[in-house]
């Protein structure tokens, strides 16, 4: 019988800057009905960690209540299952590698529905899992469900060298799309280049709209996706094509706020702002998604780097790497002995 343990956990008593994360021992409890416990191979940092940690739990739901366990992303292997738990994914059984969307992930051990694991394939390494699950699930969806791309189509990126926009440049450029992005610095311009992308706009040395429009014969493009929130939105609304659409999924310079709905009009402007759970919620979904994910790393036209590979411990280190804007690659943490 699995019984509770000690494991080490990165948490939070008070929302606030990098310092307020703490490496504290905690008892992990045994798995529960249709539990799975995991020892953490690796924890993926993300900037909706950022957001918690700030205190913006971002989106319809409540926050959770203090300690709040960090992390939304790991990967490690299956230590024991809890009881019940039989109608699971394919090759999610003891001794399994996987990777999870979920809370708690930065820690020796977690906690997570077995229904919710991801099967790994042998060539994806714990450390890619981590770093890239998220963002390739999100990818997944912007690029192929919420509005596919192909062939004909153009589309513009936001922060195409951070962790997101070097995959989405990548993924959309082997969909034949024609990919554009933008970056915050001319030291940038090059890696996103280098990762799928037609043309790259520096906005830091001009407004990025007439060049897109520039760059698209007065037309704009097809589809904008926007992981950068409220520096960005406005302005996207000026150079994408009539009945085109602006996908605001991410707010790393702040939420977007109140906007007049008549801006819109002019165009027939389309804009959404989804988020991750809702095209995963259904497990098929999760497992499709993931499966064209591993799919799409497998032709080896996807680079997966890795920024930092810190220890656990050093959690409020990666996040000011990650809040620096300095590293164009995902960010690790990595419990001891893993």
């Amino acid at each position: 019988m699995s019984t509770a343990m000690q494991t080490e956990a990165i948490r939070i008593h008070a929302h606030g800057g990098p310092e307020v994360l703490r490496a504290e021992t905690v008892a992990l409890p045994a798995p529960g009905p249709g539990q799975a416990r995991v020892r953490v191979a690796a924890a993926g940092v993300q900037y909706a960690d950022v957001y918690e940690r700030e205190g913006d739990h971002g989106g319809p739901h409540d926050a959770a209540p203090f300690p709040i366990a960090m992390g939304r992303a790991g990967a490690g292997v299956i230590e024991t299952l809890g009881p019940g738990v039989c109608a699971v994914p394919p090759g999610i059984a003891q001794g399994a590698r996987v990777g999870w969307i979920g809370p708690g992930a930065y820690a020796g051990h977690a906690l997570a529905p077995a229904a919710r694991l991801v099967a790994l394939p042998d060539a994806v390494s714990f450390d890619v899992a981590a770093a890239w699950l998220l963002r390739g699930l999100t990818a997944e969806y912007l690029l192929r469900r919420l509005r596919p791309v192909g062939p004909g189509d153009t589309v513009l990126v936001h922060a195409a060298a951070g962790g997101m926009g070097l995959l989405l440049g990548q993924w959309g450029a082997m969909l034949g799309a024609r990919m554009i992005g933008t970056v915050g610095g001319a030291g940038k311009v090059a890696a996103a280049k280098a990762h799928g992308y037609d043309a790259v706009i520096d906005y830091s040395a001009g407004d990025f709209a007439p060049q897109v429009m520039d760059l698209t014969g007065g037309r704009g493009a097809d589809v904008i996706l926007d992981g950068v929130g409220r520096a960005a939105f406005l302005p996207s609304l000026d150079c994408v094509r009539p009945r085109g659409m602006v996908v605001s999924y991410g707010t790393a310079s702040g939420n977007v706020g109140a906007f007049d709905l008549q801006r819109l009009h002019s165009k027939s402007i389309v804009v959404t702002r989804p988020t991750l759970r809702s095209w995963i919620a259904d497990p098929a979904e999760l497992a499709a998604g993931a499966a064209a994910f591993f799919a799409a790393l497998e032709t080896g036209r996807i680079a997966t780097p890795i920024g930092a590979r810190l220890p656990l411990r050093e959690a409020a280190e990666a996040h000011r790497l990650l809040e620096s804007r300095t590293l164009t690659a995902p960010v690790v943490l990595v419990p001891d002995g893993a």
